[in-house]
Order: C-alpha cells, then sequence, then structure tokens
C-alpha cells in the first residue's frame, strides 16, 4: 500500500535523523514529505523506528494511507506521480 508520510520537526538534528530513516522506507518526493509503498511488516517497523526518534511534544509525523483506487485519482503537477519501484534479481 502507498503511505504519504509526512513530518514538521522543529530540531534540525532529530529532522535529519527523521530524513535519514525515511529514505530507507521511501522516495522523498517533497521538502517534508516521502511516498512509501509498505507491507504491513514495513509499516511497523517504520512507526517503532520513529517512536525512537521523535520528541512526542513536540514533532509531528502523519501517515496518510492510499489505497489503489485513490492512488488512480492522485494528480501530480510538475513531477512524475508515485509508482512502486520494481526489483529484478537475477
Amino acid at each position: 500500500m502507498l503511505y504519504i508520510v509526512a513530518y514538521d520537526i522543529p530540531n534540525d538534528r532529530r529532522r535529519t535523523k527523521v530524513h535519514k530513516a525515511l529514505c530507507g522506507f521511501g522516495a522523498w518526493t517533497q521538502y517534508s514529505l516521502f511516498e512509501c509503498f509498505l507491507d504491513a511488516r514495513e509499516l511497523v517497523r517504520l512507526r517503532a523506528r520513529l517512536d525512537d526518534l521523535l520528541e512526542p511534544d513536540e514533532d509531528s509525523v502523519r501517515i496518510y494511507p492510499l489505497c489503489q483506487a485513490c492512488q488512480k485519482s492522485v494528480e501530480t503537477i510538475g513531477s512524475p506521480a508515485p509508482k512502486e519501484s520494481v526489483t529484478f534479481i537475477m
């Protein structure tokens, strides 16, 4: 499933750590926004990783799930629409 992950973190060091962590889960598409294709296990791992990095009183992370029907309705202006990456192992 495609998840949109948006974050607002005022601390530069924590924001950098969150950004680097999210790079391991999806594509950085805008300043504080990632598009992540995750299965249930990966989503649990992502949440656990974020729990380790965030200060709940100061930081905000929102994870929006997009079903396949919603993905087809995404309108993108100025950059490619989100696509799940494909890996070939030979």
